[in-house]
Order: structure tokens, then C-alpha cells, then sequence
């Protein structure tokens, strides 16, 4: 027998119980693993809510976790016992003491990268490479503009971002945020508290606007993105953590020949060979210092609620960790 937190029905934090789960052996291809270190996401929030009907109830969310191998199953070969592993599974299931994941997943940690920055870089890591890399190819002298700067994946953004030689505006919620934003690498931090964020992007742009910017906030936030734009400009719409935008005329566009993307992680990585040439990118930036682990908190496995409830508040800063 492990522990695992389960969810039974949608609801608020305290919807995720600590219960006992048998582990079966594992089967051909799949590694039984015993978690270390497990990261807790926006995505966990909207699953437990039922924003997300992606996992069928009961069962144990989590995407992504960190762990020690202890033993595989018939077939595999490409990994040993002992061995240190992380992993994303759409399936959910990292909630959890141990289990069994399927060998294609993993990932070996490199040495020199401890298991709780591997975790808290792993989505995060492979989200920030397919932003600034793909869905936006941001080099010198791109306009950047990061919403939630000093949060776990915007620190990645600004950071990642002006290594590239763009020229990086972010917005934060509080000074103490703004520093953040500035110490990994922001050009200019806006207090949007305080100011309205479009009007100031153009100040600081003479009066064009950014080529790209990066919204993780959503509601709150989409219609001054769209106004924070330059001519042919591209919004990169990642998350919702104010809530689902609202439906628009896609008639607004033309006004500058704007464009929108909603990029899911996952669609970026349906094959093991564009997985793992994904995580070699992101290893190489984390090994060379290019992006950086900033674990803001670390709940007990059995807490879960509580980092869900810290993570909500949006008043935390960096990544959240649990630990088994």
C-alpha cells in the first residue's frame, strides 16, 4: 500500500483527500517509480475545479513529477533501478507516493540538477522553450511583454527571453514583485496596480507597442494585451489564472493585422523525439544558468490543499513543490 491524493468530486481545495492506493507492478514498458519531488500547477487548479474535465473521477491529479526508479517492467531498457527520472503525464497521476508511468515519458535528470528544480522546470522549462522558441521565435531586439513576471513561469520568460537580446517589459503586482522581475532580467517592470499597463508599454515603446506578448493571466488582462500590441503584432495567450477570456470579434485584429495563439504544451511534444529535443534545450539552459529554479514553497504530498490554496491567492512567488 502508498498514499495518494485523491479527488472525488470538482470543487474547492478541500476536495483533496489523502487516502490510501495500491501500486501494482509495473507492466511492459512502464517503470514503477517512487516520487520526490512533485510540481503543482495552474492546470492542477483547473482540474480540481472542474474548469477542466480531463481527469475522470475519482482520481489522483498532477502532470508532472520527479522520482527515483524502483524497478521496470519487461521491455525496458533504456532505464535502470535507481535511477532518477522526471516526467509530464496528461493522464494525471503525480499526486502520489509512488506509481507507475510508462518508460516513453521519462526523462533522466542530469546530474548536477537536483530533483526539486528538475520538477519546478520541467513544464515550465518545456513551456518557456516552446514559447520564446516556437510559437514566437523572440531574438534581438523583439519587444517582449511578460505578464506576471515574477510569477514561476514568467521569471522563466524574462529571463530566457533576455538571454535572446529582446528587450523585456513585465508587469508585476507589488514592488516586492517588480524586484523579482528585475533581478532575472527585466528591462522595465509595470506595477499594474497602479498604472494602466497598455498606456505605459507605450511610453516605454515610443508609442509602437511590443511584437509579442506573453498572457498568462487571461480575463483580466487579454483586452490590454491585444491594446499593448504593435502593427502585426502576436498575443501568446498560455493561461487563465483570472479566469477563461471572454469571447471576442475576431474582426478586432484587422485594426493592426494582430494575431492570437492558445498553445497547449502537450501538442508540442505528441512524438519521444520532439520531447526529448525539448528537454536537451531546456537542460542546456538550466546547466549554462540561462533560466533558474526559484522554489517560492514546499507543502508536504498530504497538503496538497494548502498549496492549491497559496497558489490561488496569487500571492506567491516562484514554484511550488510537494514533497512525499
Amino acid at each position: 500500500m502508498s498514499h495518494a491524493v485523491l479527488l472525488r468530486a470538482h470543487g474547492g481545495p478541500e476536495n483533496l483527500l489523502w487516502e490510501n492506493v495500491e501500486v501494482p507492478p509495473p507492466g511492459p514498458g512502464e517503470l514503477r517509480i517512487r516520487h520526490t519531488a512533485i510540481a503543482v500547477n495552474f492546470h492542477d487548479t483547473y482540474v480540481r475545479t472542474g474548469l477542466y474535465k480531463t481527469l475522470t473521477l475519482p482520481g489522483i491529479p498532477g502532470l508532472e513529477a520527479a522520482a527515483i526508479i524502483e524497478d521496470v517492467g519487461p521491455g525496458v531498457t533504456d532505464f535502470a533501478p535507481g535511477e532518477r527520472i522526471v516526467y509530464i503525464d496528461t493522464t494525471y497521476g503525480a499526486y502520489a507516493e509512488r506509481r507507475v508511468v510508462p518508460a516513453a515519458k521519462a526523462l533522466k535528470i542530469p546530474a548536477g540538477i537536483d530533483d526539486a528544480t528538475a520538477v519546478s522546470l520541467n513544464i515550465k522549462g518545456l513551456t518557456a522553450c516552446v514559447l520564446l522558441r516556437i510559437v514566437h521565435n523572440v531574438g534581438p531586439d523583439t519587444r517582449v511583454l511578460v505578464h506576471a513576471g515574477a510569477g514561476g513561469m514568467g521569471q522563466l520568460l524574462v529571463s530566457w527571453a533576455k538571454h535572446l537580446g529582446a528587450q523585456v517589459i513585465a508587469t508585476a503586482g507589488s514592488p516586492a514583485k517588480a524586484d523579482i522581475a528585475r533581478a532575472r532580467g527585466a528591462d522595465h517592470v509595470i506595477l499594474y496596480r497602479a498604472e494602466a499597463f497598455p498606456e505605459k508599454v507605450r511610453a516605454l515603446t515610443a508609442g509602437q507597442g511590443v511584437d509579442v506578448v506573453y498572457d498568462s493571466v487571461g480575463h483580466d488582462t487579454f483586452a490590454g494585451s491585444l491594446e499593448s500590441l504593435d502593427f502585426r503584432g502576436h498575443l501568446v495567450n498560455f493561461g487563465q489564472s483570472s479566469g477563461p477570456v471572454a469571447p471576442f470579434s475576431v474582426s478586432q485584429l484587422s485594426a493592426k493585422s494582430l494575431t492570437v495563439t492558445r498553445p497547449m504544451l502537450f501538442h508540442y511534444m505528441r512524438d519521444r523525439a520532439a520531447l526529448t529535443a525539448l528537454a536537451e534545450e531546456t537542460f542546456n539552459a538550466v546547466k549554462s544558468g540561462i533560466i533558474q529554479a526559484d522554489i517560492g514553497a514546499e507543502f508536504p504530498l498530504r497538503e496538497a490543499g494548502l498549496a492549491h490554496t497559496l497558489l490561488e491567492s496569487r500571492a506567491s512567488t516562484g514554484s511550488i513543490v510537494l514533497r512525499p
